[in-house]
Parts: structure tokens; C-alpha cells; sequence
């Protein structure tokens, strides 16, 4: 029997204006792929649509990417120490974003990790077999903090400390969700669905009054009970799922996942499989998976609940799967 999630603010969205037609573009970014759905109405130029969904993810890329060398991010993590750096208005409303949920999760989260990441091999300075040594996680936990980053919101300036390096590689997928979705709404698609690395947002309904119907993902297939599936109604609604069966290496029969543990220095070492985070913005969930991935199935589902969270954790055990549900998660089940 399959479980059914609803938006609990759920609003009469309008109908696709007749003679709409669906429509599919598809590409790769940020180093993982895309795809948007959509009933277009009439006159709409999908060539055009697709050049200007492309221009917004390019957009991302020249301000938010690490692993551009040229991007707005790179230029501040080069910076001097003592030099402000102005950033573009969307680089900087994600930045000031992350550094409030830095806060709100106690440093779980924290956007200037990105000199840790890197030298767990999970940045750009690419893939390692084997865990860094001890001096070396200490020496530059010593230039991470998201206290030490301050910003002049007048100005949209931040300023560089001193070996800051900025990662927003835990947010920008869903600032690219949400920004393809209000590119779209703007156009006047106000159908669609977009889709960035299995990060998702949905905006109004289909042709036949339906809503863009997604599958919550799963670790593996065993997570749910046989034949049964988990589906949320994405209505104005976005989802993100964080988990440490993505992107890790072994060694010494020890997994070592990408999601780092800015408090530490080392990946996450608990039993937390993955957290499924369900949010108007996909930026929000985007961040927040990752946040209460890091503190784990107790901590995190008290901060889940504290925030107001529809957040889903499954966590390992001997005999297969545990779920954790926030209290407002539980309350959009049907």
C-alpha cells in the first residue's frame, strides 16, 4: 500500500491554460544532470524556454561554483585576508542563507567548509583512496567557521578572514531548482516540475488537474515495506534527500561518506542512511537535508521539529531500516 503526502498549505493552483502541451528539456550541470517537465501554454517557443532554462543554470555556475575557477565564489576564496569581495545579489542571498541556517543548526551546516571537503577528496582538487591525516583535518578546521565570515549587507560584500574557502555545494542545486522555477512562472509556465541531481521542485498542476507526483528516494529497494512506495504531491512544494550511499570511499573495510561534519572535521560516523527534507524552497530543503544528515537521526529530528521540518530519516540497523519522522512530515502523510 503506498503512502501519500500532501502539502498541508495546499492551494487551488489554476489549471494549464487550454491547448497547453507537454514538454521535456534535459541537460547536464554542476556536475550531475537536469530535466524540467511542463505544459506549455499557447504561444509558447520551447527552443526559447530551454536557451533561457540553460542561461539560469549557467548563471549558477559563473557565481556559486567552487570548481569554476573564474566563479564569483572562487575569486573570494582567493582573496587576501582583510579584503571584502562584493558578490552578484543571488550569490549573496545564498550565502546570507546559509550562514542563518549555520546558525540555526548549531554549526552542523556551515558554508565555509570547503577547504575540509576538499581534503577528504570530495572538492575539486578531486577523488582521495584514504582518509587525510589527523594534523592536517586540524590545521585547517583552524580556517573554518561560519563566525568568521562577516558581511556588509549595504554593500553585498563579505569579507575574507584568511583562508576562508566558501563550499556551497549543499545549497546551490536547490537555488537552481527554485531559480528554473521562477524563470518558468515568470515566462508563464506555471506547470512544471524541475529536477536537478534528484533535487525537485513542483509548481501547479498538470492538463488532467493532477500534481506532479514524485517518489520519495530510498537508500535501497528494502526500505519501504514490499510493494509499497512513498509519494508526495509536489504542489508548490520542493524536495531534497541527503545520504551517505552517493558519493564515499572505503578504507580498511570503514565507509567514509562526502558529508563532512564541519564541528569535527571527519564525515559523519553515525547510522544515518539518508533524510528526505520536503519544503516550499528547494534551497531550504537543499541545505537542511544536509544540516540534519550531520547531526544525526536524534539530534536532527529535534532540530527538524524545532524548525517545523518535514524531514524523513532512515537510519541502519542489524535488521535493515528504522524511519524517523518529524512531527511535520507525519502530519502531510495521507
Amino acid at each position: 500500500m503506498n503512502r501519500v503526502l500532501i502539502p498541508l498549505r495546499l492551494r487551488e493552483p489554476p489549471l494549464p491554460a487550454v491547448g497547453a502541451r507537454a514538454w521535456q528539456w534535459a541537460g547536464e550541470t554542476m556536475g550531475t544532470t537536469w530535466s524540467v517537465a511542463a505544459e506549455l501554454p499557447p504561444p509558447s517557443d520551447p527552443s526559447s524556454l530551454g536557451e533561457g532554462i540553460r542561461t539560469v543554470l549557467d548563471d549558477v555556475i559563473a557565481q556559486m561554483s567552487n570548481w569554476s575557477t573564474d566563479s564569483d565564489v572562487s575569486r573570494y576564496n582567493r582573496a587576501a585576508a582583510g579584503e571584502w569581495i562584493v558578490l552578484p545579489e543571488d550569490a549573496f542571498t545564498v550565502l546570507t542563507t546559509a550562514l542563518r541556517i549555520a546558525r540555526e543548526s548549531g554549526g552542523a551546516y556551515d558554508p565555509s567548509a570547503g577547504a575540509l571537503v576538499d581534503l577528504w577528496g570530495f572538492g575539486p582538487a578531486g577523488r582521495r583512496e584514504a582518509a587525510p591525516a589527523p594534523d592536517a583535518i586540524a590545521r585547517l578546521r583552524e580556517q573554518c567557521g561560519w563566525l568568521r565570515v562577516r558581511t556588509d549587507d549595504a554593500r553585498r560584500a563579505v569579507l575574507q578572514p584568511g583562508g576562508a574557502s566558501l563550499d556551497f555545494c549543499a545549497i546551490a542545486k536547490g537555488f537552481a531548482v527554485d531559480a528554473v522555477s521562477r524563470y518558468l512562472t515568470a515566462a508563464g509556465v506555471t506547470s512544471h516540475l524541475v529536477e536537478i541531481g534528484g533535487e525537485l521542485r513542483g509548481h501547479g498542476v498538470k492538463a488532467d488537474g493532477m500534481p506532479w507526483w514524485v517518489e520519495l528516494e530510498s537508500p535501497v529497494a528494502e526500505t519501504e515495506p514490499e510493494g509499497a512506495r512513498t509519494l508526495v504531491a509536489l504542489c508548490g512544494l520542493s524536495v531534497a534527500t541527503s545520504g551517505d550511499y552517493r558519493r564515499y570511499f572505503e578504507q580498511d573495510g570503514r565507509r567514509y561518506a562526502h558529508t563532512i561534519d564541519p564541528r569535527t572535521g571527519y564525515p559523519a560516523t553515525h547510522a544515518l542512511a539518508s533524510v528526505t527534507v520536503l519544503h516550499e524552497d528547494a534551497m531550504m530543503a537543499d541545505a537542511w537535508s544536509t544540516a540534519l544528515t550531520v547531526l544525526g537521526p536524534d539530534a536532527g529530528c529535534q532540530a527538524a521539529d524545532r524548525q517545523a521540518l518535514a524531514a524523513r530519516f532512515l537510519v541502519r540497523t542489524p535488521h535493515g531500516f528504522d524511519e524517523h519522522l518529524s512531527a511535520a512530515f507525519a502530519a502531510m502523510m495521507q
